[in-house]
């Protein structure tokens, strides 16, 4: 099929799934297990009318994911509002980086012993198995910043930075694989890749987004609008992840920490100048995002003497684009996840999802959260509801880019691509139901006092 087909596909996809919503919403699957099975019904197992193949598609799919990964991890990072020493975030950064290394170190071992890959490859699909997914994770992550709910605040924090830190072991297994590695090689990844990549891409991305933030409310406050949110937001994004990868950090955390940077402003203007409908400013679990300060342009806009109504303004547009773009990406990233089952269904896999699915991911998530005075339910959601997606595919196209290929890369490629279909499926089927059982807990617990 031709660009005019794909184009068809696309907006029959998107057009369908939109009006559909009202329907679809009340039933007990995510909307991305649907354009899941929209991939399969227009894949080789299906109509076949279109096809994908990871290893000769890779250059343009690394570049689709990257683009997805990049705007979902912004809007991301600007939906996270409690502050960085609250617990929900202490439990994001549990899970993001220790928890992680272990679910890295498991699942290369059980690559390892249960499908017998050379640890160079069993250690690249662990690292491309390993993070979580910000663009699938629609059903369990934080909505928008006014949502405090710790479990959502801490897969949503979690997804937006192991998309980063597990790149480092995805260059160390290609580093690994291209020959034997020795303490000097071991020693320039710990302080390059590892050190250097996430501190660097962390500050940059802070930085950049906290300096657009004060630079485009001050704009809106003297009457000199920065111009469309739309560009504002897609030129600090592109900015964040490019200036990133230059100077050798990491452009996924990047533009996480650029979105978290933006949101500490809106934080700071709304305890600095009070909005006369939020007496309590200083004290954000008793105070909206400033984003919901702004009026509707029918009635007047944006107060300008109100220094919360121009940061919310800024804020909204910047949402307003990162949503957008969400919406578009997904449901296509995923419709081709199901084509390319066809050709990269690995049954092998199996195996290796049960063990990280419900062994190697929810042990690391206990072990890592020990001592941290979360109660035994939320311990459990949070090991279990560890969606993979995007960021997985993401990895499989780079490294199919950078030196994987052949009989190797066949493998790796089904193993992943079958992997991350599961955690699509099982993981959808199982949110809204364990949520669902969760929000019963809170409120009798409420109930009781």
């Amino acid at each position: 099929m031709g660009f005019l087909g794909w184009m068809a596909t696309a907006g029959a996809l998107l057009m369908g799934t939109s009006l559909a919503a009202g329907w679809i919403r009340p039933l007990p699957v995510t909307q991305f297990a649907l354009y899941l099975a929209v991939g399969v019904l227009f894949g080789p197992w299906g109509l076949h009318l279109l096809d994908i193949d990871f290893l000769s598609d890779a250059h343009w799919l690394q570049r689709l994911t990257e683009v997805a990964l990049i705007v979902s991890l912004f809007a991301g990072g600007l939906k996270l509002r409690l502050p960085w020493q609250a617990t929900a975030w202490r439990t994001a950064r549990r899970l993001a980086f220790p928890a992680m290394v272990l679910c890295i170190a498991g699942t290369a071992l059980a690559a390892h012993l249960l499908l017998a890959l050379d640890w160079p490859l069993a250690l690249l699909l662990g690292a491309m198995l390993a993070p979580t997914d910000p663009v699938l994770a629609s059903a369990i992550a934080v909505d928008n910043a006014a949502d405090r709910d710790g479990l959502r605040v801490s897969l949503s924090g979690e997804a937006g930075l192991n998309d980063g830190t597990a790149m480092p072991f995805l260059l160390l297994g290609l580093l690994w694989m291209r020959g034997s590695l020795g303490w000097s090689e071991l020693g320039r990844w710990a302080l390059v890749e590892l050190a250097w990549g996430v501190g660097a891409g962390i500050a940059l991305g802070f930085l950049l987004g906290w300096l657009t933030g004060k630079v485009s409310t001050h704009l809106v406050t003297i009457a000199r609008d920065p111009g469309p949110g739309a560009l504002l937001t897609a030129g600090l994004i592109a900015l964040a992840y490019a200036a990133a990868e230059s100077i050798g950090a990491l452009g996924f955390l990047a533009v996480f920490a650029a979105g978290v940077g933006m949101r500490k402003v809106e934080v700071a203007v709304v305890q600095e100048h009070p909005h006369p409908r939020q007496p309590h400013a200083r004290d954000l679990t008793r105070t909206a995002p400033a984003e919901f300060m702004v009026r509707p342009a029918f009635s007047g806009g944006v107060d300008r003497g109100e220094p919360v109504e121009a940061v919310g303004h800024v804020v909204a547009e910047a949402l307003t684009f990162g949503v957008v773009m969400e919406h578009l990406l997904g449901p296509l990233l995923v419709m081709l996840l199901g084509i390319a089952l066809a050709r990269h269904w690995d049954p092998h896999a199996l195996w290796l999802a049960l063990v990280l699915f419900a062994l190697i991911r929810p042990l690391a998530t206990w072990l890592t959260t020990v001592g941290m005075g979360l109660n035994w339910h939320r311990r459990l959601l949070l090991g279990w509801l560890g969606i993979r997606g995007i960021g997985g595919l993401n990895y499989l196209a780079y490294a199919l880019v950078h030196g994987l290929d052949g009989s190797a890369a066949r493998q790796v490629a089904g193993v992943a691509v079958t992997t991350i279909t599961l955690s699509v499926v099982v993981h959808g089927f199982s949110a809204q139901p364990l949520l669902a059982w969760r929000n019963r807990r809170l409120a009798r617990r409420r109930a009781q006092g």
